[in-house]
């Protein structure tokens, strides 16, 4: 996830996830090993349009062998009851928006919280949804005893296999895809100076892959970033990683594009060749965190704008094979994170804070049902 100009004004909404009470009998104890979910999504519920005037098709299902889905957050998954019947109608696959980050789960040393992650593993289960995990090595969103922390490179390496070994392990078998390496360059295209470039060198990228494979030889591996939609200098030092730890049989499947859209940009013409050469590495890509942002207020042009950003995204994704599918990153602006991170900035959701959807939902809508299966 791209923080804006206020870096950490976003993460205003963990401290409620991690002081929200929980729904009673939604997830297990933390000792006990949750049940295996079927990957199979379930029959979905036909929606309605907004003038209720006949049933439509949701988005998951038409599809098809495409995943659609979207980050998740509590305490909405918790109280809001038509939150959760849009996320269970129209979502096959769902991502942790905080839940499985550093600080959440390992807020001390060897110390590890499920009860979040838990919780939404538990509800993807009983929908027929995919669970991504996000993410396991990143930058932001650290514990202040690792951040803050006077660590050797020896033992920043053991922290880092460890806490991989762990949240990957837990849920072998449970999660599909792992964001493994989470934003690894800044936005020249040049190494991120992190505390995992610092401490360990750039090989940290190739281990923390190894010890991801180690604990779940099953899920997919992915690399994810922003700004790396179109070719351009991001994307063309990702380019070059992956295709650098291909060639050394480091265990990677996939590269996420997080898509984080500005209107006030235009829209990348080169996405599609961009996926494509991706692809050509024997890669999978999908983008991880689909938004489109814009200036308050909305206007009518605004928004049509931003359901051509969203209709194209998805068009190119159907237009290459090894595109998995789309997560929208929060589907409706009630939660959005934008206005926290960019002030002046929102309505960037597939729909409005009444759980209305926009012209951006029918633009996706459409994209799918006109794929070739």
């Amino acid at each position: 996830m791209r923080p804006g100009p206020l870096r950490f004004g976003w993460l205003r909404p963990v401290g409620l996830i991690l002081a929200a009470p929980l729904i009673a009998g939604a997830l297990w104890s933390c000792g006990s090993t949750p049940a295996t979910p079927s990957l199979a999504p379930e029959p979905p519920a036909t929606g309605s349009t907004p003038s209720g005037s006949g049933p439509i098709s949701t988005l998951r299902m038409v599809a098809g062998n495409r995943l659609i889905g979207t980050a998740v957050a509590l305490p909405q998954l918790q109280t809001d009851t038509g939150y959760q019947e849009v996320l269970a109608r129209e979502f096959n696959a769902v991502t942790p928006e905080n839940a499985l980050k550093w600080g959440p789960v390992e807020p001390a040393q060897g110390t590890f919280d499920w009860s979040g992650a838990d919780e939404i593993v538990a509800f993807a289960q009983a929908h027929g949804q995919k669970v991504r995990g996000h993410t396991l090595v990143w930058h932001n969103q650290l514990p202040g005893w690792l951040s803050g922390g006077t660590f050797t490179s020896a033992q920043l390496g053991e922290i880092l296999k460890n806490h991989i070994a762990t949240e990957v392990g837990r849920y072998a078998g449970k999660i599909y895809a792992w964001d493994v390496v989470n934003e690894p360059f800044a936005d020249d295209g040049t190494w991120r100076d992190t505390i995992w470039l610092r401490g360990l060198g750039q090989g940290y990228v190739a281990d923390a892959l190894r010890w991801a494979r180690a604990a779940d030889p099953i899920a997919k591996l992915y690399i994810n970033d922003y700004d790396n939609e179109g070719i351009n200098a991001k994307s063309d030092a990702m380019y070059e990683l992956v295709k650098s730890l291909k060639a050394q049989g480091v265990p990677l499947d996939g590269v996420g594009i997080q898509a984080h859209y500005d209107l006030a940009k235009p829209f990348p013409s080169d996405i599609a060749a961009n996926l494509r050469r991706f692809a050509d590495l024997g890669l999978e890509v999908a983008f991880t965190e689909l938004d489109a942002r814009f200036q308050l207020p909305a206007t009518e042009s605004a928004l049509a704008q931003q359901a051509t950003y969203y209709g194209q995204t998805v068009s190119a994704c159907l237009a290459v094979s090894a595109c998995v599918g789309v997560t929208v990153w929060g589907f409706t602006d009630k939660y959005s994170w934008v206005p926290f991170s960019f002030p002046g900035e929102g309505a960037a959701c597939l729909y409005d804070e009444n759980l209305v959807p926009k012209a951006a939902y029918g633009a996706v809508l459409a994209a799918l049902t006109a794929r070739t299966p």
